[in-house]
């Protein structure tokens, strides 16, 4: 039979693959749910894959196939927590659609959502503290966590800060990196170290207070 009679095949490969991707996608979900539980309750140092194997409900050899080791399973949980944040919040630093509207407003709306997103995901709260806390033996974990929510948001914040035709400021980047330091500790201090109890402060007063330090009132 020459090639030009030959039946064509194409179309049902796709079909018959299109569970099996779907299979693996919900192999590589699982996985991630219950690597984010062992590296919870147990630390980075602690984690094996075999327990996350366990924790999910799949043989060591299906963990291996869609993660090479821990450090690159770790890496992509940062990942999808990032993924996860941008879609669950109104504002995404890497769209332009979201610096629509006067500097004020704009900022204020970013530094809001940020604080609330805070409150309301313990579980990215915990990973942060996880990071911070294993980090100083494994580095290596801090580099994810930078690349795919620490430097997308500080790049599109001072994309939009040096672009603003508004804002005349001296060193946009300095000035994004002051922005989000100064809420990121605050959830640090407030959340992260207990600090809401001993020294309790309004997010509010936080938020203007920063938004006029980059754009001066009137």
């Amino acid at each position: 039979m020459s090639p030009s009679n030959s039946p064509n095949l194409t179309p049902n490969l796709a079909l018959e693959r299109k569970p099996e991707r779907k299979k693996s996608a919900a192999k590589s979900a699982a996985i991630l749910d219950g690597a984010m539980q062992e590296f919870l309750a147990n630390g980075y140092a602690a984690t094996s894959m075999d327990r996350v194997a366990a924790a999910a409900g799949v043989s060591k050899a299906t963990v291996y196939s869609h993660f090479h080791d821990k450090s690159s399973l770790f890496a992509s949980l940062v990942q999808e927590l990032a993924e996860e944040s941008f879609k669950a919040t109104s504002i995404d630093l890497r769209d332009a659609s979201t610096f629509t509207g006067e500097p004020r407003e704009v900022l204020t709306r970013l530094a809001r959502e940020i604080l609330d997103e805070a409150t309301c995901d313990p579980k990215f709260c915990e990973f942060i503290r996880l990071i911070i806390g294993e980090s100083g033996r494994f580095p290596e974990l801090s580099k994810p966590y930078i690349q795919n929510v620490a430097k997308p948001v500080i790049d599109g914040l001072t994309h939009y800060l040096s672009t603003c035709e508004t804002l005349h400021l001296n060193d946009p980047e300095a000035s994004a990196r002051t922005f989000m330091g100064t809420l990121i500790y605050f959830v640090m201090l407030q959340r992260l170290l207990g600090g809401a109890e001993l020294m309790p402060m309004e997010s509010d007063r936080i938020v203007t207070t920063l938004v006029n330090l980059i754009v001066p009132t009137c």
